[in-house]
């Protein structure tokens, strides 16, 4: 979900000084171990019986899913772009402070993030020299914004204090990610300037979250920037093809829509709000539905960067993302109208989706191996 690869990033030879594919799946692992007990944590927040070990840590639900998992495959990704030793770097201290957070230290995971993110924000300003771009300066931005939340919480902030700022990690990372694909659209001088424009408003709102006008700022900023997306990104057009090319463009375009109904619900409800209904919702629909709609879609171009494993397209890949749209519309149906046996449902029902994709991603790509095998 970092830079864009090449479309058989499986056949491509490893760079000199680079780590081999066998090296690579281990952080992977640490990335992933995040994501399963940040999961069971959020099911235990919502009283389901999981796991001792993920009912130890509820209230590092938030930073399991982020900043050990999305923190961990962001970062292996950068490595994997620059094609160096050091890079790794960002991965390794990400996947210790999975480590740290799920044996409940917080204070050291908290720690152990902050320099996992500073290799991140390192290594993506090395690319910004590289190649000086709007969509690069997007992404290192995106990392001093994960930088800047793992700082604030390591010095003592609460969860609820940084989490917009790791959501704009997430965010901008994405959203630099489009903007360098929407070169085959050609945007106009305008819309690169209204992107900028965008992404001045999100950082305002990161600055003044702690008052009303700043989370109104970062809501409009979102919901800004969804419009914009969906007008200038290549899937626009793509979605009328066939195949993983189409499947993409689905996943594209729907995590645009949770991207402004996470934003409309910010704004709606003047803010966010922790422990109330509308928090529920807006960090789910910008989570689940907005970012996790985008990994759904890239993973088959992204695990075969990373670990050098082709995972061909099938049509069951469509399965887990109905789910998750399916099960986030029971979740924020039930936040808006005050039934928490739907929102619980739909919890269960998200983390049931993602198990799904997984599972799906593993079967393709054991059918890729297959398949060359035979070859």
């Amino acid at each position: 979900m970092t830079a864009p690869v090449h479309a058989n990033a499986a056949s491509l030879p490893v760079k000199p000084g680079d780590l081999r594919p066998l090296q690579r799946a281990p952080l992977l692992v640490l990335g992933f171990a995040g994501l399963l007990v940040g999961a069971g944590a959020g099911l235990a927040r919502l009283g389901w019986s999981v796991p001792a070990a993920a009912a130890a840590v509820t209230s590092l639900h938030g930073a399991l899913m982020i900043c050990a998992f999305f923190g961990v495959v962001i970062s292996l990704e950068r490595a994997v772009a620059i094609g160096r030793y050091w890079a790794y770097l960002g991965p390794l201290l990400g996947g210790a402070g999975c480590v740290a957070a799920i044996a409940g230290a917080s204070a050291i995971a908290a720690w152990v993030f902050v320099a996992a993110s500073l290799v991140l924000l390192a290594a993506s300003i090395d690319i910004f020299r590289r190649q000086m771009a709007l969509f690069t300066f997007t992404l290192a931005l995106g990392a001093a914004c994960w930088a800047a939340g793992n700082s604030l919480w390591a010095a003592g902030s609460t969860v609820h204090d940084v989490v917009t700022w790791w959501f704009a990690f997430l965010i901008l990372t994405i959203a630099g990610e489009r903007l360098e694909l929407s070169r085959f659209l050609a945007p106009s001088r305008v819309a690169k300037w209204t992107f900028a424009a965008i992404v001045v408003v999100i950082g305002a709102g990161l600055f003044g979250t702690w008052s009303r006008w700043g989370a109104q700022a970062f809501a409009i900023g979102l919901l800004a920037l969804a419009a914009w997306l969906l007008k200038q990104d290549i899937a626009r057009r793509t979605v009328r093809n066939r195949g993983l090319t189409r499947f993409i463009a689905v996943c594209l375009l729907s995590g645009y829509v949770w991207l402004a109904v996470g934003g409309g619900i910010i704004l709606a409800s003047g803010g966010l709000w922790p422990g109330s209904p509308s928090y529920d919702a807006a960090l789910h629909a910008l989570g689940l539905g907005f970012v996790f709609s985008m990994v759904f879609g890239h993973a088959p171009i992204i695990v075969p960067a990373v670990l050098r494993v082709n995972v061909p397209y099938h049509p069951t890949f469509y399965g887990p993302l109905a789910l998750l749209h399916a099960s986030l519309v029971v979740r924020v149906a039930g936040d808006a109208s005050g039934q928490f046996a739907w929102t619980r449902v739909g919890g269960l029902l998200n983390t049931l989706a993602l198990a799904a994709f997984i599972l799906s991603t593993v079967s393709a790509a054991v059918r890729g191996k297959r398949s060359a095998s035979v070859r």
